[in-house]
């Protein structure tokens, strides 16, 4: 009987045991189970430094959960880059521009002292006001292949943008030369990378004359200080 009494107190406690680690596998993060790596978690910066230097710049700082640019102060910034490289990726934030605001996604960048700066390797998801009917954007906003969400200066991407100060929700998708770009739900822009005829977009843009733009199959990415105030949130990305 006393036997009995054990064994019937071990299955307990073992079905206990399983029914709980049932109960935390299904609470489980989605992050985690899908392969999502946060590159920012609304608190601090660590993973991330300015290009060509150790530590984020002074004017990269944190305010309501994102990565504010404040270039109220003219303290130093510098492009935001991330410490990893990434090869094939699904890349996802939210970004908000100030007023008349300029800045940039810039992938596949070469962190090497021959390149000056972020956009010599990396091509760039435009960040833009780009202005209403009755109100001015940033001057970019003029010109073919400037405007919010265009691959700048190659490609142009369907509209989608919200208006200044709302944010905007994108995602890169970089797959095997495949590059894909979404704004708040649409698919704006597809091409293929590195094939001829990239070589002659490039050819025929404000990059012809620099020879490494655009190459680098694997790199890091950027957040661009254009000298405007801009805010980033969300930022997560996934490995191909």
């Amino acid at each position: 009987m006393y036997k009995l009494l054990l064994i019937i107190m071990a299955s307990s406690i073992m079905a206990c045991h399983s029914s709980k680690k049932a109960t935390m596998d299904s609470t489980s993060s989605p992050s985690e189970n899908s392969g999502w790596i946060t590159l920012f978690d609304g608190r601090d910066l660590n993973g991330w430094h300015s290009y060509g230097k150790s530590t984020p710049g002074a004017a990269w700082k944190i305010s309501d959960n994102a990565i504010y640019l404040d270039k109220s102060n003219k303290e130093a910034g510098g492009d935001l880059v991330t410490n990893e490289e990434f090869e094939n990726f699904d890349l996802k934030l939210e970004w908000k521009i100030s007023p008349k605001g300029n800045s940039g996604i810039i992938f596949y960048i070469n962190e090497d002292t021959k390149y000056t700066s972020t956009w010599n390797t990396g091509p760039e998801m435009q960040v833009l006001d780009n202005g209403t009917e009755s109100q001015d954007g940033h001057p970019d906003a003029k010109i073919t292949k400037h405007r919010a969400g265009d691959l700048y200066d190659l490609i142009t991407s369907k509209e989608a943008i919200k208006p200044v100060g709302e944010w905007n929700e994108v995602e890169v998708i970089a797959n095997k030369g495949k590059l894909d770009f979404y704004m708040n739900g649409q698919h704006t822009l597809s091409t293929t990378m590195w094939d001829d005829q990239w070589r002659s977009m490039i050819a025929g843009s404000k990059f012809k004359d620099m020879p490494a733009f655009g190459t680098f199959k694997k790199g890091k990415i950027a957040l661009q200080d254009h000298g405007d105030n801009v805010w980033y949130r969300n930022i997560r990305i996934k490995r191909l």
